[in-house]
């Protein structure tokens, strides 16, 4: 594959981080709106919200699968349409039941993409370059979250400005009337570039070379050869969860009032934290390759734990404004460049290709029901500990991270899938 067809494939491949990102980013935008129209309760608050991650776990559990059945390409065709049916479905549809419906659509397409691009990407890299590569997902993921938060302050912006036309159009429902639903309806655009894009696409050869050998079971993956790899699939994503990014992006709006950044509204903060993800996430890009995985999370997951506990004692002690500001923002630089990237970069390459799809779902489904726990214990966290006690429990997690890489991970960069294997199997 010359570079120039690699980049391009890089790109289509991506588009499904980038629909990730910006599915899972854009109903906190538009929740508010939603809640007001159709009087929600807050038990139908919360199905609205989770009913996405409910169809993320589906197409999770679904994805690896289907994915030695029908190959990586052919799966990525189907998250895609899904992704432009719930689009579609989330601008349209008038009813409550068939919206939430859209959103479980758009949340296994989610769950298809978070499993099934990462394996995709590392799967056609070459050796020296699959760190690179496979970064380009998380990268996309940033992006997309970033342009979800910017589309929703410019659409909020257009309809307040356009609030006493009276066309009576369907552009003017959409964008004006009911803002909320061109939110969702943005998410079209990504949706049919993606669909569009794979057609140019080539499936992945490991996955050719997999089909003329014989197919690992779920069973395979507890074999004693297979332990270590499967130990570090599952406590990488377990820990980036209970790293306290969702602490932080939960704390957005108030870190920067504390900072005496005086905001319009919750957007604005919103987008500063996603443009700083975004760029720190870049350098991950230019140094996987080269520095490594096992240092840059090494580095990573210990200034993450430095800066989770100097923002617990910026809270404790008072010293809100500039320090706390800065602690904020350096935490997000190194789960940028490590904990956030590289999860998916080493869970795509240290597992053999028989069994590769379904470890790594495996893998996927543990970060995303640690989501889901560090979602659900936060509030408690903060209410039953305070502050700052919660981000010197997050910071214990890092800490334990460190631990985990400096014990299990040996460096990975420029081998093959074959000589990584061998590397694990013999420490």
């Amino acid at each position: 594959m010359n570079r120039s067809f690699l980049v391009m494939t890089t790109m289509v491949a991506s588009l499904g981080g980038f629909l990730f990102g910006f599915d899972m980013a854009v109903v906190s935008g538009i929740l508010p709106f939603v809640r007001v129209q159709f009087g929600l309760s807050a038990l139908q608050e919360g199905w609205f919200v989770s009913s996405a991650l409910a169809g993320c776990i589906l197409g999770v559990i679904f994805s690896s699968d289907l994915s030695d059945r029908l190959g990586r390409k052919k799966l990525l065709f189907i998250a895609a349409a899904l992704f432009l049916l719930a689009a579609i479905g989330c601008a349209l549809f008038a009813d409550l039941s068939w919206l939430i419906t859209a959103r479980i659509l758009g949340g296994v397409a989610v769950g298809i993409a978070s499993t099934v691009v990462p394996l995709y990407l590392s799967e056609i890299a070459p050796d020296d370059k699959r760190g690179r590569l496979v970064t380009y997902y998380q990268l996309a993921v940033t992006i997309g979250i970033l342009v979800a938060y910017l589309s929703n302050a410019m659409l909020l912006n257009y309809a307040q400005v356009h609030a006493q036309s009276a066309t009576g159009s369907l552009m003017e429902w959409l964008f004006v009337k009911e803002a909320w639903r061109g939110m969702f309806g943005v998410g079209v655009i990504p949706a049919v570039l993606f669909l569009i894009g794979l057609t140019q696409v080539p499936e992945s050869p490991r996955w050719l070379l997999r089909e003329k050998q014989t197919s690992g079971n779920y069973k395979a993956l507890f074999a004693p050869d297979i332990k270590r790899a499967m130990l570090i699939g599952i406590l990488l994503p377990l820990f980036s969860q209970f790293s306290g990014i969702n602490a932080i992006i939960y704390y957005g709006p108030s870190i920067l009032h504390d900072a005496g950044i005086t905001l319009s509204n919750s957007f604005i903060s919103q987008i500063i934290f996603g443009a700083a993800n975004v760029f720190f996430t870049i350098f991950a890009i230019w140094k996987v390759d080269s520095l490594g995985r096992r240092p840059l999370y090494l580095w990573g997951t210990a200034g993450a734990a430095v800066s989770l506990a100097l923002t617990g004692i910026c809270f404790f002690t008072g010293a809100t404004g500039l320090p706390l500001l800065l602690c904020v923002m350096s935490f997000l630089a190194f789960f940028a460049f490590s904990i956030g990237p590289l999860k998916f970069v080493i869970a795509a390459e240290i597992f053999p290709d028989h069994i590769r799809a379904r470890a790594l779902s495996v893998s996927i489904m543990v970060m995303w029901l640690a989501d889901t726990l560090v979602g659900q214990i936060t509030p408690l966290l903060l209410h039953a500990f305070g502050t700052a006690q919660t981000f010197w429990f997050f910071a214990a997690f890092c800490v334990l991270a460190f631990i985990t890489v400096y014990k299990l991970l040996p460096e990975t960069k420029g081998q093959s899938f074959e000589e990584i294997q061998r590397t694990i199997r013999h420490i």
